[in-house]
C-alpha cells in the first residue's frame, strides 16, 4: 500500500509506553500508521492521540502528539500515514 511520510518521533516513553511525534502532516484517530527505523518496524491504527495530556481526535501539521504504541519506537524513527 502506498504511504506518505507524515513525521518523526521525537520521544520513547516506556511507561504508559507512548511516542511522541512531531507531525508534517494532518492525522486523524482511525488513520493506519507505519513507524519505521534501523530497528523499528510497526503498523497500527491510531485509537487515540494527545496534545499537552488533552485527547484530540485530529492533528495538524505542526503539532506534536503522544500515541499509545505496542512496541518501543525510537527517536528520529520516520512515521508514515498508510493511504487506502
Amino acid at each position: 500500500m502506498p504511504e506518505e511520510e507524515i513525521g518523526r518521533v521525537s520521544t520513547f516513553f516506556a511507561r504508559p509506553v507512548v511516542a511522541g511525534i512531531d507531525l508534517t502532516a494532518p492525522l486523524k484517530v482511525g488513520d493506519r500508521i507505519h513507524i519505521q527505523g534501523f530497528t523499528t518496524d510497526l503498523e497500527l491504527v491510531v485509537e487515540s492521540m494527545q496534545i499537552f495530556n488533552v485527547d484530540v481526535t485530529e492533528a495538524k501539521a505542526g503539532d506534536a502528539i503522544g500515541i499509545k504504541v505496542p512496541d518501543r519506537v525510537r527517536k528520529g524513527d520516520r512515521v508514515y500515514k498508510v493511504i487506502e
